[in-house]
């Protein structure tokens, strides 16, 4: 008898399996549904799993010990719609211009790729999300068979696998956005003077109860998981389904959301494995896996679990598969991780952190973590952490959120969780600096990185392909990269490279020749004649606004009238924004940065004259609202 048919049709039969590609038949039982849960706007710090300084979120941590429970997890973005499009593809955000939050103009998909949900309907799965989307990006209809309120699993075929996501919100920002009338102790916390309040932060009864308030929101949002754990449970699904459990980035005390410190970005993992699935997955229940995962990676595990080719144009890998190693997976230590514009605010501001260590690069230290943000200050924790700096009651370490940040940053996250002793300047770190600040230059350009353009001209030039504009503007992106680095210790020959900048016929050599120069712990012997004709007479808005922040910052000018006059000439509402964010800086703090005995600056700026595009723009309201206007 010739057996070999045979063999061949079982090859065939068995191939898709052996390669970790899905049959046709969506019945097939080794395909498991997928369920991700996510709390919005909570870092580890608030769980005792996670954290000593924690809540216990019993729900959470049942799952964890019938599953994994992952120590290095990192957004990596800490704001909504940033990390939230870092997930849906796959991507750097700044790759593919998708890293303004609140965007002004939604950017399309990278060209070849797909929001990750869409493979899973292209492979047979059913896919929901209840509901919170918040992109950057523009979606296409085919990406969710169901994103609402009233989206479940349980609307699918009877025989079909399924995705299912779902957002808990109890923790939001918002949640924090109470008054003083409000301040009764609620939940578990009936002593919040024994509440932990973070180094950095005041000591105060509103650090303590605000703090306490967001422990009690932790647990309320672990009972709502433990309730959607009990939906699966009842209706039959938790021996097929992987569960996924994450906060979204990083949590809402002060300073934390929106800042690439560990609070902002750190976020609690937890996955669950059914016990017919941990065998081919190698996992065994109750395990930490140490290694580094990020947000980039959430979107190719999913598609290796489903057995779904991950597509090239992907930046992260998978961290749970059959096909991959959990030796390999602990050994990963790197993380990538950025902040740019949130709401009306404006910064760039770069991170990698690699095992123990983290390296942040403030590429315009001058915007104070502390510059006002409307939706920030709604948080009475802000306001009262505000008003005690300009009190002068702060210690050192609270005080370092209202001043000038130092370029580089450099902090052992373990020895120092808050990030509040900087080792940039300690010459026994020196090897470690350097070490990260190559790495993170590094990837920078090989993204590369959009933002080294401002906003406004990625929205008139680049957003119809971003991914695509910043390959062809590849070498000149590293050349801005080169000059904003010139303000950083041991670079030969910085200050005839920073005249040259200045004297550029490219005007966004002359835009990172002046912030290198505005940022300089030492300042360069530069000609301050040539930085007030560029001021006068450059024909670029943003770069009259740099050049007089630089000269009010250096030599205490009033750089009020040139500030206001280039809003005047603004065309666009990004590039308006942009001067306003400086307005606002030296506003409310000229004198604080300004040198000393320099005289206050204040603004008389008329509506009538601000162009009505920009005026009519949703961000560009706040801060005028905010400045009187």
């Amino acid at each position: 008898m010739n057996i070999a048919p045979f063999i061949l049709f079982l090859i065939c039969l068995t191939l898709p399996s052996l390669l970790g590609q899905p049959k046709n038949d969506p019945k097939h039982p080794d395909r498991p549904n997928i369920v991700w849960i996510t709390s919005e706007d909570n870092s580890k710090h608030y769980l005792s799993l996670f954290d000593k300084n924690g809540v216990a979120t019993p729900n959470i941590t049942a799952l964890a010990k019938e599953g994994l429970r992952y120590i290095h997890a990192f957004s990596n973005a800490p704001v909504c719609s940033v990390a939230r499009s870092t997930i849906i593809t796959g991507c750097y955000a700044p790759r593919i211009g998708a890293q303004f939050h609140r965007k002004i103009r939604k950017v399309p998909m990278h060209e070849g790729l797909k929001m990750f949900p869409e493979y899973l309907r292209e492979a047979g799965y059913y896919t929901s999300n209840n509901s919170k989307e918040d992109y950057n990006l523009e979606k296409s209809s085919d990406v969710w068979d169901d994103s609402s309120k009233r989206a479940s699993w349980k609307n699918r075929r009877s025989d079909q696998p399924f995705f299912h996501m779902v957002n808990i919100g109890v923790t939001h920002e918002s949640s924090l956005h109470f008054d003083a009338d409000e301040m009764t102790t609620q939940g578990t916390h009936k002593a919040p003077r024994e509440v932990y309040v973070q180094p950095n932060h005041p000591n105060t009864g509103l650090f303590r109860y605000t703090n306490a308030t967001y422990r009690d929101r932790i647990q309320q949002m672990d009972q709502r998981f433990g309730d959607i754990i009990k939906a699966l449970e009842k209706d039959g699904q938790m021996d097929n389904t992987i569960i996924f459990y994450f906060g979204d980035h990083g949590g809402v005390l002060p300073g934390s959301k929106g800042y690439l410190y560990e609070t902002g970005l750190h976020v609690p993992l937890v996955m669950y494995v059914p016990p017919k699935y941990r065998e081919i997955l190698g996992v065994e229940a109750g395990t930490d896996v140490t290694g580094f995962v990020s947000f980039i990676d959430l979107a190719p595990t999913v598609l290796a679990l489903a057995g779904i080719e991950v597509p090239e144009e992907m930046d992260g890998k998978p961290f749970l598969s059959s096909k991959v190693d959990r030796l390999e997976v602990n050994q990963r230590d790197e993380t990538y991780s950025y902040a740019d514009r949130f709401d009306e605010k404006y910064d760039m501001v770069r991170a990698v952190r690699k095992g123990k260590y983290k390296y942040i690069r403030s590429f315009q230290p001058f915007y104070v973590d502390g510059l006002m943000n409307n939706y920030r200050y709604k948080q009475l924790a802000y306001q009262e952490w505000d008003s005690l700096y300009r009190a002068g009651t702060l210690n050192d370490t609270q005080s370092r959120f209202f001043e000038m940040r130092p370029p580089e940053m450099l902090f052992d996250v373990e020895a120092d969780p808050y990030e509040t002793n900087n080792l940039a300047d300690n010459p026994e770190y020196l090897d470690k600096l350097v070490e990260l600040r190559n790495m993170l230059n590094d990837w920078l350009t090989g993204m590369p990185d959009l933002s080294f353009y401002p906003e406004y001209v990625l929205i008139n030039e680049a957003f119809d392909n971003p991914a695509a504009y910043g390959q062809t503007q590849k070498k000149e992106i590293n050349s801005y990269l080169r000059t904003g680095n010139l303000c950083l210790p041991g670079r030969a020959n910085a200050q005839k490279e920073l005249t040259l900048a200045l004297r550029s016929a490219d005007p966004w050599q002359r835009y990172w020749g002046l912030v290198a120069a505005t940022s300089m712990d030492k300042k360069a012997d530069l000609s301050e004649s040539l930085i007030a004709q560029i001021m006068h007479s450059d024909p670029v808005p943003i770069i009259q606004v740099q050049a007089a922040l630089y000269l009010a910052l250096e030599k205490g000018e009033d750089p009020s009238s040139v500030m206001t006059q280039a809003l005047y000439d603004a065309k666009y509402p990004a590039e308006g924004l942009h001067i306003l964010n400086t307005i606002v800086l030296m506003r409310d703090w000229a004198a604080y940065i300004m040198p000393a005995g320099a005289p206050p600056v204040k603004f008389d700026i008329r509506l009538d004259k601000i162009n009505a595009v920009i005026r009519e723009e949703s961000e560009v309201q706040r801060r005028l609202d905010y400045l009187g206007v």
